[in-house]
Parts: C-alpha cells; sequence; structure tokens
C-alpha cells in the first residue's frame, strides 16, 4: 500500500533548505530533505573545440508533470490485479491463500527495493532510477501477459513491487527538485507534497478502477488491463527521458550516511511508529487482495467495476483525509484516526453480517480515511525519532514495516477463512486491529511529538 507530508501527503517529511545536501527519501515521502544542487556547466578548455550542446529537453516545469503523471501510473499498476483476482483464481485454479500471497509478493519487490535500491537516486541521479523503475514496469506487466500461471503471477508480481519502491522512494524527491528549479524562492511551497500525494495515492486509488473498467467491457481483461498499463508506462518512459536531470553528477560522490540511527530513547517511538504503519496498511491490503472475493461471495455483486470502485474509494479516501486534515497538530491527527479507522472497521463487519453494498462501500472509505491519518502520523513519529542524519533510511525501514503490513494479515485472515465465517474472521481483524491501533497511539503520544515546524526545520538541518 507510496507512500507524505506535513503538508499532506504522504510519508509527513521536512521543509527543504537550499543548504541541504541531496539525500534519499522513504518512499511515498511527498516532502524530501533535499533539494537539487545546479549544474554549472565548466567551460571547454583552451585549444579544444567547444562542448557539444547537451540532447534537448523539456523545461524543468513541464518535467515536473511529466514525473507526476509517470508517479501515477507506475502506482496504478501496482494495485490494479485487485478487481482481477477472481479471473485469475479461476483461470489458474487456486483460492484465497494463494491470492494472498500472490498480491504479498509485490511487497517482497517493494521492500526490497526500498532498502536496498531507494538512495541510489542521490549519487546516479533521479531520472536513472525512475527511467528503470518504469523498465521494471513495463517488463512485469509484459510477464503478465506472456507467462500465464501462477509462477508467472508471482514472478510480475515481485518485479512489480520493484519498480513501485524504486518509483516511490525517487519520484517525490523528484518533484520537489524540480519544482526547486523554476521557484528557488518557495522553499516551502506545498504545491509539490499535494501533487506528489495525489500521484502517491491517487494512483493507488486508479489502478482498481482502470482494471475494474477493463475487466467490466472489455474482452480477454487480464491480457487487456495489462496491456493499458504496459502502454501507459511506455508513454511515461519517454516523457521522464525528455524531463531534464537535478542530481549533479560531476560532484564527488559522499561518503554512505548511517542508514538507521534513533535518536537517545527514540526506539519506543519509532516501534508505535512502525506499529501505527503496519496497522493502517493491514486494511489497505485486506480489501486489495480479498476485496473482490468477500464482495462477490457475500453481498453477491458480480461487477468487476464495483470491486474496482470500493478500492478507489478506500485509498481516495486516504489520500482525501490527509490533504484535508494534514495540517493538525500530531496529537489531533493520531486521535482523529484513532476513532474513523476502529469506526470504518466496524462498518466493514456489520456490511458483512447484513449483506448492504452501499454500508461496504461506506466502510471501506472510513477505513481508508482513518488508515491515512494514521499513517501520516506514524511517518511523522518515525521520522521525529531519528537522527537528523539518519532520517531517510529509518523511514525506509518504516515503510518496509508498513508494507509488511499491508501483506502478512492478509495471508492470516485467508487462512483463518478456512476455519471461520468471513463474518466472523472480520470482526476478528476488525477487534485487532482497532486495539492495536489505538494502544500504538497512545504510546506515539506518550511522549512529547514535534510539531510541523519543529519537524521540518529538524529534517532541514545539513547532515
Amino acid at each position: 500500500m507510496s507512500s507524505a507530508a506535513t503538508r499532506g501527503g504522504v510519508p509527513l517529511p521536512a521543509v527543504p533548505t537550499p543548504l541541504s545536501r541531496p539525500t534519499a527519501d522513504a518512499p511515498g515521502d511527498p516532502t524530501p530533505t533535499t533539494t537539487p544542487t545546479h549544474r554549472i556547466p565548466a567551460p571547454a578548455p583552451a585549444g579544444l573545440p567547444p562542448r557539444a550542446p547537451a540532447r534537448r529537453r523539456a523545461s524543468h516545469t513541464t518535467g515536473f508533470w511529466f514525473v507526476a503523471v509517470a508517479f501515477t501510473v507506475l502506482m496504478a499498476f501496482g494495485t490494479a490485479p485487485t478487481p482481477l483476482w477472481p479471473l485469475y483464481e479461476a483461470r489458474d485454479h487456486f483460492g484465497a491463500t494463494t491470492v494472498t500471497v500472490a498480491y504479498a509478493s509485490m511487497v517482497v519487490g517493494a521492500a526490497a527495493a526500498f532498502l536496498g535500491l531507494g538512495h541510489l537516486s542521490d549519487r546516479l541521479g533521479r531520472r536513472r532510477i525512475i527511467v528503470p523503475a518504469l523498465l521494471v514496469g513495463i517488463v512485469a506487466s509484459v510477464v503478465l501477459i506472456v507467462w500465464r500461471d501462477l509462477p508467472g503471477l508471482i514472478a510480475g508480481r515481485i518485479l512489480n513491487g520493484a519498480g513501485l519502491g524504486l518509483m516511490a522512494s525517487t519520484a517525490t524527491t523528484y518533484l520537489h527538485d524540480l519544482h526547486h528549479e523554476v521557484r528557488p524562492e518557495r522553499t516551502g511551497s506545498v504545491l509539490p507534497g499535494i501533487v506528489a500525494t495525489a500521484a502517491n495515492l491517487g494512483g493507488l486509488a486508479t489502478g482498481p478502477l482502470v482494471a475494474g473498467a477493463a475487466a467490466e467491457w472489455l474482452p480477454a481483461p487480464l491480457i487487456t488491463a495489462q496491456a493499458i498499463f504496459t502502454l501507459a508506462m511506455a508513454v511515461c518512459l519517454a516523457l521522464v527521458l525528455c524531463t531534464p536531470e537535478t542530481v549533479d553528477l560531476e560532484l564527488p560522490a559522499a561518503g554512505p550516511p548511517d542508514r538507521f540511527v534513533l535518536r537517545p530513547g527514540g526506539r519506543r517511538s519509532f516501534g508505535a511508529a512502525g506499529a501505527l504503519g503496519a496497522f493502517a496498511f493491514a486494511i489497505l491490503g485486506l480489501i486489495s487482495s480479498l476485496g473482490a472475493s468477500v464482495l462477490h461471495g457475500t453481498l453477491h455483486t458480480d461487477s468487476h467495476l464495483v470491486v474496482g470502485l470500493a478500492a478507489f474509494l478506500m485509498f481516495g479516501s486516504a489520500a482525501a483525509a490527509q490533504l484535508v486534515l494534514g495540517r493538525l497538530p500530531l496529537p489531533r491527527l493520531l486521535t482523529v484516526g484513532a476513532v474513523v479507522f476502529p469506526v470504518g472497521l466496524v462498518l466493514c463487519a456489520v456490511a458483512l453480517y447484513h449483506p448492504a453494498l452501499w454500508l461496504y462501500l461506506v466502510a471501506v472509505s472510513l477505513s481508508g480515511a482513518g488508515s491515512g491519518l494514521l499513517f501520516k502520523g506514524g511517518v511523522e513519529r518515525a521520522g521525529s525519532a531519528a537522527e537528523p542524519a539518519s532520517r531517510a533510511g529509518v523511514l525506509a525501514v518504516f515503510f518496509v514495516i508498513a508494507y509488511l503490513g499491508m501483506g502478512l494479515p492478509s495471508v492470516l485472515f485467508s487462512i483463518a477463512l478456512r476455519h471461520f465465517a468471513v463474518q466472523t474472521a472480520m470482526i476478528g481483524f476488525a477487534a485487532v486491529l482497532s486495539c492495536g491501533a489505538v494502544v500504538s497511539v497512545v504510546v506515539a503520544l506518550r511522549d512529547r511529538a514535534p510539531g510541523p515546524g519543529e519537524l521540518s526545520a529538524q529534517s532541514a538541518r545539513p547532515s
């Protein structure tokens, strides 16, 4: 399930300053701790011909929107299978547990990219990471088209996750870099964070809707949906190749920073933050993997479009809640999330006991909104627990924990369905997630959390 800014994005970062050196931010973090380094071309030495002009590229303003579109498309590709899982089940003859394993395999690829490769854009350049991310996404889509059995599905999902992790950990930083090139005097502008939030969670919301429409009205939906995203990613690849780089590759590379260093006494805060991320993402993973089965089996809805709509409302509500309430102080933000999140989960259980599609759609929307607020607060808490020079590495670990929360509980839920009715399993799931989220909020707020201004100043401090 990205993912993130104190001004309404996912996650909550710092306001960049012109003195900050480039530092890789966590995936989905729309307010990176970096600003671009301006490149001044060196004059040609005496007696040598002048340097050949660089390949013509788009302006930084145009490139900003090119990157935003590419970010949206690749994130949408990650959640596109949500309404298609029943079709994969019928094609490959597997059940709910295998669906969740196939879904969770994306988490493996994303986690590897978050931890192992996401920081490379500081050394290799933003575009040199975004381009491979799109290429990996295209390869994943081709694998899903031509390798038509379960191993091909899992391999495609792992590649999908790797591309998503590369994109999410770089694109938001790239957006801030490009915006700073155009408006260097507006270091605190909220525009890059808003656009990153719309691209991140908006993409996650759009993918199921597009795939659901394809499955509802177009022939051979498992191939057609993948072909649509393959074409879209190929167009985005061409756009990104025209986008100017913002990292000065001629500067000597700095030594690798410490990846994970917490401030004194920060272990409990980070533990609570990680728990918030895991609990918040658990419901997103459940609806993305098993939502179609629940709608078909319990609510007797056969429309693939409705399945896509449910996921769209869930992710869209998470984005909307962050954008609308993102400026609340952290205690209030987490308190609202700790109320809305359980209410949404309870309504999910009620909608299964007394089947009603409208109630289910309201329930997933509330669950998504509460999840978005808890996740936003968790990112801010994790960032405040980190030593400034290690904030990117700490947030990367936080995102890995959150993505594990997106995958593992869904697998456990599918196993529970072998022994309990879906209504009973949902009650237990809702109870565990609600209690865990509330306890995590209490622990997270026990230490005084810095306000947005303090956190931004702390994160913007040169490392």
